[in-house]
């Protein structure tokens, strides 16, 4: 049986020693490391990838996009699968800086504790590679979604931009509004009537405190994809995995490693069925896709 070979394509000067890890971790024979991946180069290199095979060992082969620019790396995966010659191709999996592994398994976190149909979601901080993911998640499984940023019309140009990938993908339209979140009383005014929170803000910067948290009555769940110190959100630790925000609330909170764990293992999952079929291309609706079979297993 040919070995499973998958080749990291990577945007930055090293290839990240994360995503290899992972990567040996699912089962993966050889994995490849390419450093500085760019546009222009990657088609040689995607061709020296398919032609070496024939077409029942081609499924042994797959390409993994990384690197912290994550538009870069949209770039480098449409340039990839334009690579493709019709059925010759290999499978391939886009998740810089883990951007589509944590939003979906932030969503899929959110999900245990409410019916995300119909539920009021605020993503905070959105306007970034993680938040405008999770609230593209959220908004598709028809969450009436709040972006916010400091900057209104930021929020605003983001919030279009998201939902004309929803109106590409789906007939069914989003529920997306922009808001601003960069005063205390912003804050306070837009978490008001959230049952869902995520905050997907810069390490390190805190966008709501405990007493908005707390202040939320409707809140059913709190998520906080930062992992550095302060806390993202006021009452939820890195590791709370479903615990109360604070005594005797009714809301509960998950920190950056208590999604980690779900994260993980989607990673892994997806790497995985890279090996399935020689035709997927995994991108952030596919692997949420993953994240959903996988906390159900």
């Amino acid at each position: 049986m040919a070995k499973r070979i998958l080749f990291q394509f990577d945007i930055d000067s090293q290839p990240s020693s994360f995503d290899a890890v992972v990567a040996i971790d699912s089962g993966v024979d050889h994995l490849i490391p390419y450093a500085g991946v760019q546009a222009t180069l990657i088609e040689p290199l995607v061709h020296g990838a398919m032609f070496t095979r024939g077409d029942k060992d081609l499924k042994n082969t797959a390409i993994f996009l990384g690197g912290s620019d994550v538009e870069a790396a949209e770039t480098l995966l449409r340039c990839v699968t334009d690579a493709f010659f019709g059925p010759v191709r290999v499978s391939v999996m886009m998740d810089a800086n883990g951007c589509n592994t944590t939003a979906a398994a932030a969503v899929v976190a959110a999900a245990r504790h409410i019916d995300l149909a119909g539920s009021r979601a605020v993503v905070l901080s959105g306007t970034g590679p993680v938040g405008q993911r999770v609230s593209r998640l959220l908004a598709r499984d028809g969450a009436h979604v709040t972006l916010t940023s400091r900057s209104r019309s930021r929020a605003q140009r983001v919030c279009d931009s998201v939902a004309q990938e929803i109106a590409d993908a789906s007939d069914a339209p989003p529920n997306l509004k922009a808001a601003a979140a960069g005063s205390p009383e912003e804050v306070t005014a837009v978490l008001s009537d959230a049952q869902i929170v995520v905050a997907c803000g810069a390490a390190g910067v805190q966008l709501a405190s405990e007493n908005d948290l707390t202040s939320a009555q409707d809140l059913v769940v709190a998520i906080d994809l930062n992992a550095v110190p302060p806390s993202g959100l006021g009452g939820v630790a890195v590791m709370d995995k479903g615990s109360p925000i604070s005594e005797g609330a009714s809301a509960v909170g998950y920190g950056a490693i208590g999604v980690g764990g779900l994260k993980m293992k989607t990673h892994r999952a997806a790497i995985e069925s890279l090996f399935e079929s020689n035709d997927k291309v995994l991108n952030i609706d596919e692997i949420y896709q993953i994240a959903q079979a996988v906390d159900r297993r």
